[in-house]
């Protein structure tokens, strides 16, 4: 046999070397996976406050029943579309998949400061009450940002600022949705500000680390 030429050897060299990569899931599924431990936290939630105040908050007000649904559609379409713009070749389009959700959220939340009457089993928060509001928000979307980062990581977003920036709407809208489990507060102006302010936060620092740690994948 013919002793082969460097470039040849150094082709047959990296061929051997070459280690399978396996596909990643659909954008759905991982989102799927994902919202799982939302899910889970939920239910740890519910069985420690029960579901019943909530219901009947969502039943006198239905101001605050299309705004807790409009956090929870944020969240999903959010994290759909980081994993969508995970994949190369996706459109950038995708990255406006949560704005009508979040335009729900947004605009129901408002609504409920028009109202003339409390919901049944709630208060309204003063500074106290809304800085609790807050941590909450800030605490849950810690570790369910830092969740979507490890997924997305692989995939190795070429947008990795604006994948960040979805991660961290997903993650807070997640985290708003479980505060509405135990959320004892109606919707008014310094409770509003509050969730406004965290969200803000949230999306902020998950752009700013989310972004590089996305980048260095």
């Amino acid at each position: 046999m013919s002793e082969l030429r460097p470039h040849e050897a150094l082709i047959d060299r990296l061929g051997t070397e070459l280690v399978p990569v396996r596909r990643l899931l659909p954008p759905w599924l991982r989102t799927a996976g994902w919202l799982l431990t939302v899910v889970a936290i939920a239910a740890l939630l519910v069985m420690h406050y029960g579901i019943q105040p909530m219901r009947l908050r969502w039943a006198a007000t239905p101001d605050l029943a299309w705004a807790g649904l409009g956090a929870v559609a944020t969240a999903i379409s959010g994290a759909w579309a980081a994993f969508t713009l995970g994949v190369p070749g996706r459109s950038r389009a995708w990255a406006w998949l949560p704005l009508p959700a979040a335009v729900l959220w947004i605009g129901a939340s408002g609504l409920g400061c028009l109202r003339t009457w409390i919901a049944p089993g709630t208060e309204v928060a003063g500074l106290h009450q809304s800085a609790d509001c807050l941590l909450f928000i800030i605490s849950f979307s810690v570790p369910l940002s830092a969740l979507l980062v490890i997924l997305l990581r692989r995939a190795c977003p070429l947008r990795p600022v604006r994948t960040a920036v979805l991660i961290g709407l997903a993650s807070a809208a997640a985290s708003a949705s479980l505060l509405e489990i135990c959320h004892a507060y109606d919707s008014a102006a310094t409770d509003l500000l509050t969730h406004a302010a965290a969200v803000a936060f949230v999306v902020a620092v998950n752009a700013a680390m989310g972004g590089r740690l996305l980048s260095k994948a």
